[in-house]
């Protein structure tokens, strides 16, 4: 089996995760072949420039090879970061993409990567998504686009976007399942430790969350009903009684299917959501609770406060305000 080529694109003041990100999603993908596992991609990054390039946060990076030597790619992957919007180098990456796009397979974009993307006309008439806080720039950039702001992440045709920062990696884990299928996108989530808790300003379904709905034991695609049905009752009573199984037989399929309890799951989609609506409106705490299935205010502000270490209050305004919460 030959491995897959995956290149990035490293410039000056590239966002370190944008490109790290969805890099280790595709070394931990690994095949099972008749001689045991083997790697299914094979990862470059190619410099802009003809020297190492420094990220946004600091980091000196040191590319594989310059963009102006031939290589073959099968996925581009074109990392975000305010490097991409400096007049010099957007062009060249512009250039650059235009030129080698008839024989690259398929291109992404990684967050605010778009700016790379968007100006060589390729995703004109497509839907495409990027960071919450660049979908109106983007849109009014580049009018052409049907912009989707909630999206994770976007397929249209060959050409993929993702929103903010750690969507590169749900990205990323979709493209192993499409080229290798569900096992091997499941492997390497599990080797990086992907969880189903997400934050942002935009509508963030977990990757990982439809892998496990993917797997062999019918139990887990009620993990789909479940997140779509937050309100309802979801004790264990409750749920048992939906998949027709008595409390302990299901409790002990649920957790062999999902890898933690059936009240933990509930919790973690519960709040994942909750976090979601405060970012995203100006409701008030009562109604957030409500709206996810805690029976009481008191008792999601402790929920929320336990997991994440702040009040609900405290999150919404940090949000509010860009603080640290509004980048993870």
């Amino acid at each position: 089996m030959k491995p897959r080529r995956v290149a990035f694109i490293g410039y000056d003041d590239v966002n370190a995760f944008d490109l790290v990100g969805s890099t280790e999603v595709f070394v931990s993908a690994l095949v099972e072949t008749g001689a045991g596992l083997r790697p299914g991609y094979t990862v470059s990054v190619l410099g802009a420039g003809g020297r190492p390039f420094r990220t946004e946060s600091g980091l000196v990076m040191k590319p594989h090879q310059r963009l102006d030597q031939e290589v073959e790619i099968d996925t581009l992957m074109v990392p975000g970061g305010r490097g991409l919007r400096s007049p010099k180098t957007n062009a060249r990456v512009v250039k650059w993409i235009s030129n080698h796009a008839p024989r690259i397979r398929r291109i992404a974009s990684v967050c605010t990567g778009i700016y790379g993307l968007a100006p060589t006309g390729l995703l004109d008439g497509r839907r495409v998504t990027t960071h919450w806080r660049f979908v109106r720039d983007v849109a009014a950039t580049f009018p052409n686009l049907r912009v989707e702001p909630n999206a994770l992440y976007v397929k249209d045709g060959d050409f993929y976007t993702s929103a903010g920062v750690t969507a590169g990696i749900d990205l990323a884990l979709a493209m192993v399942e499409e080229d290798y299928g569900a096992e091997v996108a499941l492997r390497a989530a599990r080797e990086m430790v992907v969880y189903l808790k997400r934050s942002g300003g935009q509508e963030q379904y977990s990757e990982p969350l439809r892998f496990q709905v993917e797997a062999t034991d019918p139990i887990a695609a009620l993990g789909v009903w479940i997140r779509g049905h937050l309100k309802h009752d979801l004790s264990v009573e409750a749920l048992s009684r939906r998949a027709s199984l008595c409390p302990r037989q299901f409790s002990r399929r649920f957790q062999r299917a999902f890898r933690q309890t059936p009240a933990a799951f509930v919790e973690d989609l519960r709040l994942g959501e909750a976090r979601q609506r405060l970012a995203t409106t100006r409701t008030p705490i009562e109604s957030v609770a409500a709206s996810v299935g805690f029976s009481s205010a008191d008792s999601f502000r402790r929920a929320f406060e336990r997991r994440f270490g702040l009040p609900p209050t405290t999150y919404r305004r940090r949000f509010e305000s860009g603080g640290p919460e509004a980048s993870i």
